[in-house]
Formats: C-alpha cells, sequence, structure tokens
C-alpha cells in the first residue's frame, strides 16, 4: 500500500523530551518503519519548523519524511498552529494530487483537519488517532489549557468526518463515544514498544547499589505529575529520584518546570535525593530503566504513556496513575500497582510496599517482560494498523462502485 502519516506537530526526526516532543513522536516514527517492513511505501508529512531541514529526508527502508512548507520555517507551540492547517492542507492536496496514496492516517486533531480537506476532493480514506482529546484536556487542566477555543467544536468534526478512528486505549473509546462517535467506526490498536531496543538484558546506567532508585521519564510539564513523585520522596527515606526529560542537561537550570521542581525537592527536604539528567537519547532511555528498582509514571491524565510499557519491557516493576492507557497496559498486582492521580501519600505508600519487597519487584519486573513482549512488539501494532486500512479501503471502493451502479440505472 502506499501510505501517508500526517503528524503536523510530531516530527519522527525530532528529539523527545521537548515541550511538544513525546509519546506521539515515538508512534509516528516506529508504526512508519513497522508497515515499511510489510512492503508498504510509506511518507511522514510533518510540519517544517527550521529553515535549514531538506524538503525530504530518507527516515527508514520504505520511509520517507515529507517537510510542508506551512506557517513560519520554526518552532511554534503545537497549540498555536492551527492558523497554518489552510497551507498545510493546501500543500497536502498539491502533493497528494501528484501521488495519491490509498490510504491516509492524520496524528492529532489539526492533523485530521488538513487531512480531511486535501483528501476529501481525491476520495481517499482517512484514519484517524487523536492521540490526546481535548475534552479530556479542558477537564483536567480547566483555565491552564492553552487549546485554540475551537479545539472541542472541530475534534467533534474530526469525529463526524473521518472513515475510522484508531483509539489507543479503551478509556479512549468511551470518551469517543460521548463526542459522537458510533462503536462500528472505533478500533482500538495501543501504542507500542521497539522490543529489539527495550530489554530486559543490555547495559545498566551506574547507580549506587546501597540506595533503591526510582526513575521517571518523560515530558516536563505539570500535568505528567513529576512533581507528586518528588513530594512522595519525604515518605521514602534513602530513596533517590532519577528525571529524565526537558531540556538538555547544560540547559536544566534556565528551565521552569526544573526550578519549580528543585524548589519542591528543596521544601520537602529532599533536594539532595533528587537528579535531573535531561533529555536522553532514545537509545539511553533503556539503560535508565534497567538501574530503577521501580519506574514511576503519575500524570494527572494519559492518553496511553509510552514509558510504562518500556519499563515492562525491561523488566522493571511499574507504579503508574489509573488513568487513560495505564489502565490497560499496566495490570494492578500483576505488573505494577495503580495508584490515583495528584496524591502524592498513595505514591508513597505504593513505592514503600515495593521497595521493601523485592522478590515481588522480580515477580512484576518478569510479568511486565512477558506482557510486553506479548501485546506490545510494534510489527503486531503495524499489523493491526494495517488490518484497518486495509478495511476502511475495502469499504470505500465498496461504497464508491454502488455509488455508481445506482448512477448507472
Amino acid at each position: 500500500m502506499r501510505i501517508s502519516l500526517v503528524s503536523e506537530h510530531a516530527s519522527p526526526l525530532a528529539t523527545l523530551g521537548g515541550a511538544d516532543a513525546g509519546g506521539q513522536n515515538v508512534h509516528v516514527a516506529e508504526l512508519a518503519r513497522g508497515l515499511a517492513r510489510r512492503g508498504d511505501e510509506v511518507v511522514v508529512h510533518t510540519r517544517r519548523d527550521d529553515s535549514g531541514l531538506p524538503e525530504r529526508v530518507a527516515f527508514a527502508p520504505g520511509v520517507t519524511v515529507h517537510h510542508v512548507d506551512a506557517g513560519p520555517p520554526s518552532t511554534v507551540p503545537k497549540d498555536d498552529l492551527l492558523p497554518c492547517m489552510g497551507r498545510f492542507a493546501d500543500r497536502l492536496a498539491a502533493e497528494w494530487e501528484a501521488e495519491r496514496p490509498d490510504v491516509v492516517h492524520s496524528h492529532f486533531w489539526m492533523s485530521a483537519l488538513a487531512a480531511l480537506e486535501a483528501a476529501g476532493p481525491l476520495g481517499v480514506p482517512v484514519v484517524q488517532t487523536f492521540h490526546a482529546l481535548g475534552v479530556v484536556k479542558r477537564r483536567h487542566q480547566g483555565a491552564a489549557d492553552t487549546s485554540p477555543p475551537r479545539r472541542l467544536e472541530l475534534e467533534r468534526r474530526v469525529v463526524r468526518s473521518v472513515d475510522r478512528i484508531v483509539a489507543t486505549c479503551t478509556d479512549e473509546v468511551f470518551e469517543l463515544r460521548r463526542l459522537g462517535a458510533t462503536r462500528g467506526r472505533v478500533s482500538v490498536v495501543p501504542c507500542g514498544v521497539d522490543l529489539s531496543l527495550f530489554t530486559p538484558r543490555g547495559r545498566v546506567e551506574p547507580r549506587d547499589p546501597a540506595r533503591p532508585r526510582i526513575v521517571s521519564i518523560g515530558r516536563l510539564v505539570e500535568r505528567k505529575g513529576v512533581a507528586d513523585v518528588v513530594a512522595a520522596l519525604a515518605a521514602t527515606p534513602n530513596v533517590e529520584l532519577v528525571i529524565a526529560g526537558g531540556p538538555n542537561a547544560a540547559q536544566l537550570g534556565a528551565d521552569p518546570e526544573v526550578r519549580r521542581l528543585r524548589a519542591i525537592a528543596r521544601a520537602a527536604g529532599v533536594e539532595d535525593r533528587v537528579t535531573f539528567v535531561g533529555r536522553l537519547g532514545r537509545e539511553q532511555v533503556p539503560a535508565l530503566l534497567r538501574s530503577a528498582d521501580v519506574a514511576v509514571a503519575v500524570p494527572w491524565y494519559e492518553p496511553f504513556g509510552i514509558v510504562p510499557i518500556e519499563a515492562m519491557a525491561c523488566g522493571v516493576p511499574v507504579v503508574a496513575s489509573a488513568v487513560g492507557g495505564m489502565i490497560d497496559t499496566v495490570v494492578d498486582g500483576v505488573t505494577g500497582l495503580h495508584v490515583p492521580p495528584r496524591d502524592s501519600a498513595a505514591l508513597a505508600g505504593a513505592l514503600e510496599h515495593l521497595l521493601a519487597r523485592p522478590e515481588l519487584r522480580r515477580r512484576f519486573g518478569l510479568a511486565g517482560a512477558r506482557r510486553a513482549r506479548e501485546r506490545y512488539g510494534w510489527e503486531g501494532i503495524a499489523g493491526a494498523t494495517r488490518d484497518v486500512y486495509r478495511d476502511v479501503s475495502r469499504r470505500r471502493r465498496k461504497a464508491a462502485a454502488l455509488a455508481t451502479e445506482v448512477v448507472g440505472r
């Protein structure tokens, strides 16, 4: 198949850990690779955010990244990109008129707006993965939500207009149904993990063997709940916390969220047990995870959450907030423990429980590695996603043939 993935702000080439670079970037990159390994021709269309980027980059065998000129060729916060989507759609339309894809898969709500506008006149089916829903973000962030005011209205339009929605977890299905999606137009395909990179065996980041270590990895934004992890340290003596994410190590001192977290650590009397390592390259993440006694991911809300399955794949038990995709991925009492979001006391209790029980951690780690291998490898994820593409393409062809037959009568 000739497949176009549209990811307006999340390029597969981006360095992870920045304000707008995280799970979606990984998902798009790995899905593209997985599809190409099955023999498909994949183009990832993403907005040019640097004037020095070439128009096309060979990303992997069978995968090309197309940098689309839409808005200034510089970094723009994703919530400010809506005015650029008309131009983005125009460029996609020109691209697809010259070489029509068999299916378009848009990622994030703004990508869907551009994809629908460009693909509609060509009769190309559009599959959508939201990665995050505005209604959920608004519910949890309230006045702090920086999304465009029309986001909720436009997302409902997307829900009604695309051929199929690929939800990444069962919790998202309930939200989509509230937005008007019918059951038959939603398929559930989770995000995946690179099982060749994230394994229980491999290099381990050096650590103090006498001090238990917990690790938190991800974008440093308030909703990720890292402050709750820092606060929980006060009730878990002699435990060190390593936080990865945010800017490069040399720029950590100037980052507002790092300064806020350091102030919380100082007030809690745990500053000497908190280490910020900054943004990590993808290949550095497994070694840090393997060095952990427990991986922690406790966001206020989370559409899916890739770090927990990466930790599980490395054989590390996980403490996760019981929200979004982590309700599906982390099995409470089997591969880790669930805690309520924004509850540092419950988090401290879960950490204390696990850290005092090495045999339980070992059992959780083994179960997590097995679950990751069986359910979240990218080969299986790519295959399941491709099945969705084939189904929507078949339905489109059938509808077109039926329409032609009716006209002929």
